[in-house]
């Protein structure tokens, strides 16, 4: 994202709901209460669940995921996250 661009032009890439994957290692950077400054919160591949979605600077999406495997719920911008599962679309007609 450009240092001009304004996410929040847009819809955001991600929807509740939607299984995400971390892209990179995301430690504490003071905002997680209960957890050491640099301690590890989410390691690259760590798959989750967006569970909300709000705003940062009024700029950018912050997506709250939360990772079943440790019960955190991270705030994650759209640069840390990619889709875990493409979203399949299945017909339902009957064959005949």
């Amino acid at each position: 994202m450009a240092s001009d661009e304004v996410e929040l032009d847009s819809p955001p890439t991600f929807e509740i709901g939607q299984k995400v994957r971390v892209r990179k290692l995301i430690r504490n950077d003071g905002t997680f209460p209960g957890q050491e400054i640099g301690a590890t919160l989410a390691k690259k591949g760590d798959v989750g669940y967006v569970v909300s979605i709000g705003t940062f600077l009024q700029s950018s999406y912050i997506y709250a995921v939360h990772f079943m495997t440790t019960g955190f719920i991270v705030g994650c911008r759209k640069k840390e996250l990619e889709l875990a599962e493409e979203i399949k679309y299945e017909s339902n007609v009957a064959s005949r």
